[in-house]
């Protein structure tokens, strides 16, 4: 069982920064994917991007490959996500998910178990 709490969403001006943070707890030791994702009210649910808790491999959404980096520190067991550049359009929900079996980032929803309640992302033009 694994809980996950993000954080760092709010209002931000295009051209701002923010950094995401999610929290994990509960047996995380054998947690091997974490991805990101986003959505927008009235839109499909977008991947982010993810990253392996064991190889550091990540895979980014090339829409925000150059903005959005994701990375983590296991001994904080928190994975981030950068956000640069930002812009109106990457308005939207923004939410960590994991998976323990995966060994290899995903970017399908239904791979990941486990998942946060999400935090709102903000861009004002």
């Amino acid at each position: 069982q694994v809980q996950l709490v993000e954080s760092g969403g709010g209002l931000v001006q295009a051209g701002g920064s923010l950094r995401l943070s999610c929290a994990a707890s509960g047996r995380t030791g054998s947690t091997y994917v974490v991805g990101w994702f986003r959505q927008a009210p009235g839109k499909e649910r977008e991947f982010v991007g993810a990253i392996t808790w064991g190889g550091s491999r990540t895979y980014n959404r090339d829409v925000v490959k150059g903005r959005f980096t994701i990375s983590r520190d296991n001994a904080k067991r928190t994975v981030f996500l950068q956000m640069s550049s930002l812009k109106p359009e990457d308005t939207a929900v923004y939410y960590c998910a994991a998976d323990e079996t995966l060994v290899y980032p995903s970017s399908r929803a239904g791979d990941y178990n486990y998942w946060g309640q999400g935090t709102q992302v903000t861009v004002s033009s």
